[in-house]
């Protein structure tokens, strides 16, 4: 009997639990009324609040689905020295919290209504890469439905981390990353999902970005993965951002400079180099080209050894050589007007091919350089160049022929002497038109790369 009354007693507690559990869900609706006409009741509000410690979630072994956006809006600064990437970007979370939720009908119609985040229970999310602190404002609001769906969208200025490679500026394209995670809360926990279609968050950045700063957003792309820490799983979301910087302002402020200098070195090679002004002009730009690249040492990335650099420096390289070379050929035909050396025969024979290639030239020199055949020239202080060709002697010149003879001897001396001088005046001259093709075939190689990347 007595076994029966306890038995009875447990049935009839199990039953009482039973219809509480049943009509717990109706507790969760909040009372509307009078939202309309008299405001929204923060008492009404005050359960929910009082939980926001805790995940919202009645079950506790099924884990919060939060699903992530973001918006990029500007780029504002990649620094190359510290390999971070400085943007403002507005990121929006939706999860659902059951313990919200009334019936639009009771309360005229409203659907939806934005509440202080301080007062919800918010997702841990970071960014894996970020480098700063987080200066998010205080005082944001969140958006939450009559169904419970809760929206927050958080506007944030991040330094993350990106490992750039600056060889092809200011051509170069960059590929940083955006991880996105929670910090506590595993898989068990939590689980991240997307907003919306990885292609419309690209586009919607690309229209905000295209028109900001120096850099372009390319396109963006996502991808899910879990990360494991100490046994711990945990969801994440990583946002590949490809990003291109807008060389126009480099082009103008350091190739066009540089360019426009080479190519007045360049044309430096028409002045004669017998006047002696050659050599004070390309002085002259080599120092103005020296001051350009300390004026411009700032646009330059302060790490690594970028394309740009090799350019500088060969360009530098070349008007360095041809001041030398205009040294050496100022001091080759002032030793040629006083004292002409005779010329070794290796060099003989590559003046002769490098002159007449496809003509019959003799292969080796005949004594002193004589007959090379070679055109003459005519330098300062040089006296006229004398014929080779002997005159027959007239009737009146027979009788001082044998007295004249120191006279020949001393006509074919300086003749042998101009002979020398026009070798090493064709020599100089063909040292200049090699320099001058080097000139030539770098501009032209510079303006392709050039080109070629702007292209690309």
């Amino acid at each position: 009997m007595e076994r029966g009354w306890l038995h009875g007693k447990g049935f009839l507690l199990f039953f009482i639990l039973h219809l509480l559990l049943q009509g717990r869900g109706d507790t969760f609706t909040i009372n509307c009324s009078g939202f309309d006409q008299h405001g929204v009741d923060p008492a009404a509000f005050q359960a929910v609040f009082d939980r926001k410690a805790f995940r919202p979630v009645i079950n506790y072994s099924v884990p919060t689905h939060v699903n992530i956006s973001f918006t990029l809006s500007a780029i504002l600064k990649v620094d190359a020295h510290l390999q971070l990437m400085t943007s403002f970007l507005r990121l929006s979370m939706i999860w659902h919290n059951p313990f919200i939720r009334w019936n639009p009908d009771e309360c005229g119609g409203i659907k939806k209504l934005s509440i202080a985040t301080e007062n919800l229970w918010l997702p841990d999310m970071f960014i894996q890469e970020f480098m700063n602190v987080d200066q998010t404002p205080a005082g944001l609001m969140a958006y939450v439905n009559s169904e419970g769906h809760t929206k927050y969208n958080k506007p944030m200025r991040v330094d993350t981390i990106c490992k750039l490679d600056i060889f092809y500026f200011p051509f170069d394209e960059q590929n940083c990353t955006l991880s996105f995670s929670s910090f506590a809360y595993t898989v068990e926990n939590m689980v991240l999902g997307m907003e919306t279609e990885v292609q419309e968050l690209s586009n919607t950045s690309r229209n905000l970005t295209q028109s900001k700063g120096e850099w372009v957003l390319l396109g963006i792309t996502q991808r899910a993965i879990k990360m494991t820490v100490s046994s711990n799983q945990y969801d994440q979301i990583i946002f590949y951002v490809a990003i291109r910087r807008r060389p126009m302002l480099y082009i103008i402020n350091l190739l066009v400079p540089s360019g426009f200098l080479v190519a007045i070195d360049a044309l430096s090679f028409y002045l004669p180099a017998e006047s002696g002004n050659r050599a004070p002009f390309k002085i002259t730009l080599l120092l103005g080209y020296n001051v350009f690249l300390l004026m411009m040492n700032d646009l330059l990335p302060s790490s690594g050894t970028p394309l740009i650099s090799v350019y500088f420096a060969l360009c530098l390289s070349l008007m360095v050589l041809s001041l030398l070379e205009t040294v050496f050929i100022t001091y080759l035909l002032h030793l040629a007007t006083t004292q002409p050396p005779p010329m070794p025969s290796w060099l003989h024979s590559l003046l002769l091919h490098c002159t007449c290639p496809r003509k019959c030239c003799p292969t080796a020199p005949h004594k002193g350089n004589e007959g090379l055949g070679l055109p003459q020239a005519q330098l300062p202080g040089l006296k006229e160049p004398v014929e080779l060709v002997e005159k027959s002697p007239g009737p009146g010149e027979a009788e001082v022929a044998g007295g004249s003879r120191w006279t020949r001897a001393q006509r074919e001396q300086e003749a042998q002497k101009q002979h020398r001088v026009e070798l090493w005046v064709q020599f100089s001259h063909m040292m200049d038109t090699l320099l001058f093709r080097l000139y030539l075939l770098f501009m032209a190689s510079s303006i392709l790369t050039v080109i070629g990347l702007w292209n690309t």
